[in-house]
């Protein structure tokens, strides 16, 4: 007798890839399917209903599905990168559209916006959305086509109530799209707070391994805006191949073990380091102190994320280069802990503080860690 995956809980339908058993050779681990196109018969009728790699392929079918379920969605797509999947949502829509996206979010993003989405001819306008009243405003100053939210935001942790922002949104007729991907399923749900998309940088906790690059678009309901972004998926070609996305599949099933992991250690790293005379301050939503922790602590369940930032007391770019055990490399959600220093990554055109260094917590011994944090601090 086998188990009704449609009710047990989003970790067990993750470890499980939903339950995946090969028909053929009772295989329990999803084989790759490397093949780019599919026979027909002598009708000249697709025997399998399958075209084209470009447009779909076994291995991301069960990969969309499981993300779909762990984002309570009704359908998903992947795609070649995180930017990829955050940049179709944008291209879904037409030309004179107007488009808020939030004071603080992920840089390389925010540049496809400024440089290719708003040539083509989006209207695109910056809000703090952590500013309930700001957001108001913006939507009752002019007709919005989309809201985009990043919480917990890239590099500084601002949180946006979800909820909030939706509602506010739906008053207008906007549709909210969130980057989910500090939070992942683990911690936030977008959609069951009222979203219409979510998406991930797959390359960071889903894959969790820093082995593939990977995107991908979760949505509440399929209507005319999800087939159309299908669509352009399908024609443009922005598809990762069988074997990332087998590989992607297996990351998703240590899902919600790393995570946990993760979260539970950045919580003990700010608190250690909360008050400490060598750091101006810890950014982290666990925080009490942390300005958006209600908010936080609201819409997130299980932990507040493995991501977090210190402001040092002194050169950053010196007490990063005296560590040790974190990994002087840009990326995050791996099971190895790294830091950045955001300013240099983003240029001289950063907006972020010199000071400021982003930590993602890994899976390693808290303690080590903290020990290697201590060091590198100095006296």
């Amino acid at each position: 007798m086998s188990a009704d995956f449609s009710i047990l809980d989003p970790e067990t339908l993750a470890a499980q890839a939903l339950g995946f058993v090969d028909v053929g050779t009772g295989g329990i681990v999803p084989p790759v399917f490397p093949s780019t196109t599919y026979v027909r018969d002598e009708a000249y009728e697709l025997v399998s209903g399958r075209l084209y790699s470009r447009a779909d392929n076994p291995n991301y079918d069960l990969v969309e599905e499981v993300v779909a379920r762990l984002e309570a969605g009704a359908d998903a797509a992947v795609f070649a990168s995180g930017n990829a999947a955050g940049a179709a949502i944008f291209q879904a829509l037409r030309p004179g559209d107007r488009v808020l996206i939030p004071a603080v979010m992920y840089w390389a993003l925010r540049g496809w916006i400024m440089n290719w989405a708003v040539p083509w001819g989006l209207k695109v306008e910056e809000v703090d959305m952590t500013d309930l009243e700001a957001v108001r405003i913006a939507l009752a100053n002019e007709k919005t086509a989309l809201v985009w939210i990043e919480t917990p935001a890239n590099p500084s942790l601002e949180v946006t109530d979800i909820a909030a922002v939706v509602e506010l949104a739906r008053e207008v007729g906007a549709r909210v799209a969130v980057d989910s991907t500090f939070a992942t399923p683990v911690h936030t749900q977008p959609l069951v707070l009222g979203a219409d998309l979510v998406m991930h940088s797959a390359t960071k906790y889903l894959n969790g391994h820093s082995d593939v690059v990977a995107g991908i678009v979760v949505t509440r309901e399929k209507d005319a805006f999800w087939d159309g972004l299908k669509k352009g998926r399908f024609q443009a070609g922005h598809v990762l191949g069988p074997f990332e996305a087998w590989l992607l599949l297996r990351g998703l099933r240590t899902l919600f073990v790393r995570v946990r992991a993760q979260s539970a250690a950045a919580m003990r790293i700010a608190e250690r380091f909360e008050g400490d005379l060598r750091v101006e301050k810890v950014l982290y939503p666990g925080l009490p102190g942390f300005l958006g922790h209600e908010v936080a602590r609201k819409q997130m369940k299980e932990g507040f994320g493995g991501m977090m930032s210190i402001c040092v007391n002194g050169d950053a770019l010196k007490v990063a280069g005296r560590l040790q055990l974190f990994k002087r490399a840009t990326s995050l959600g791996g099971v190895e802990s790294l830091v950045e220093h955001r300013a240099t990554v983003e240029g001289a055109e950063s907006s972020v503080a010199k000071n400021l260094l982003r930590l993602s917590v890994g899976i390693e011994s808290v303690e080590d860690l903290i020990a290697d944090l201590d060091q590198a601090l100095g006296r």
